[in-house]
């Protein structure tokens, strides 16, 4: 069952922090699917091949979905699962981060190590922007352009969409509603033409909505 609103990156963001000479660089991307993810984190490994390490985290798919996360050379528990516990503590899907490092000479401890990772991790998601991914229906409603005036004024106080119109005999709105609000939505149009207007259910899809 697909979700009503999740939460996601909105894009590329990068953010970089330097810590006793050591520099931690976030990068953050938006990844739908598993393989999306793991191709970023090549990617990344690949731009930074002399880094010292290129640790990473990402979640994915409905629900829990997957979510992993690696140390790459790290000692275990100290960078991947920092980064895993920003992601999870924002409550973010479809979201890929990582942190290379560049050594600096100084050696962080267990500790500090959990703390510079999870820093930049947290960094990198401010400078990528957090967006709400809403699932939205089509809902393709008809009227006579009677109508068109109170509709539109009306409809710029409501959380519905207009997506676009076609003028022709008729006024055909295609307008983006929640899921699960087709009744209601139905019911609002019907009492603002007196049940004058024609409704066809579309398609949903996720429509992103800033935060």
């Amino acid at each position: 069952m697909q979700r009503l609103k999740y939460l996601t990156v909105k894009g590329y963001g990068e953010h970089e922090i330097v810590i006793r000479k050591s520099r931690f660089i976030a990068q953050v991307d938006r990844a739908a699917t598993e393989e999306e993810a793991k191709s970023f984190v090549q990617d990344i490994k690949k731009k930074h091949w002399s880094a010292t390490h290129n640790c990473f985290a990402y979640a994915t798919g409905e629900g829990n979905g997957v979510r992993k996360a690696g140390d790459d050379g790290e000692p275990g528990g100290t960078a991947g699962m920092p980064i895993l516990e920003v992601i999870n503590k924002r409550e973010l899907r479809d979201t890929v981060i990582v942190v290379t490092r560049y050594f600096g000479g100084t050696k962080l401890g267990a500790g500090g190590l959990i703390r510079a990772y999870g820093k930049a991790a947290t960094g990198g998601l401010d400078a990528a922007g957090i967006v709400q991914m809403t699932l939205m229906r089509s809902m393709l409603t008809g009227f006579d352009y009677t109508w068109l005036g109170k509709i539109e004024n009306e409809l710029a106080g409501t959380r519905y969409m207009l997506k676009e119109t076609d003028y022709s005999q008729k006024v055909l709105m295609d307008i983006l509603i929640p899921a699960g609000q087709e009744d209601e939505f139905t019911d609002w149009v019907a009492n603002l033409t007196n049940g004058q207007v024609e409704i066809n259910r579309g398609k949903t899809g996720y429509v992103e909505l800033v935060v």
